[in-house]
């Protein structure tokens, strides 16, 4: 099995910053993919930022240039700091990771995992 668990979610007041964490273990063969999603109450999940196992970033625009994404590939960690938070980024942050893992000694299946959630709430 593989399992992702992010940290690093807290009550930050606008304009402030924080920093989270991601890290998937288990069975892995290979992470291609990881990244940031979060869920606001009452909306849907959405995009923040992914990063590949070569290191491209793709951002939603509404954290374009306040948010950046960062990898630890070997720990198959992730980062998203985010600075300049607004009372629109208040949500749960969930971390994805996709790739391969190992289903059994010899088996190599597609992998999708996402973690409970960190949350984030930005208010003053």
């Amino acid at each position: 099995q593989v399992h992702v668990v992010e940290s690093g979610g807290g009550l930050v007041q606008p304009g402030g910053s924080l920093r989270l964490s991601c890290t998937a273990s288990g069975s892995i063969f290979s992470i291609n993919f990881m990244g940031w999603y979060r869920q606001a109450p009452g909306k849907e999940r959405e995009l923040v930022a992914t990063i590949s196992s070569d290191g491209a970033t793709n951002y939603a625009d509404s954290v374009k240039g306040r948010f950046t994404i960062s990898a630890h590939h070997a720990g198959n960690t992730i980062f998203l700091q985010m600075y300049s938070l607004k009372l629109d980024d208040t949500a749960n942050y969930y971390c994805n990771a996709r790739g391969l893992y190992y289903s059994d000694i010899d088996k190599v299946d597609p992998l999708e995992v996402w973690g409970q959630g960190t949350l984030v709430t930005v208010s003053s």
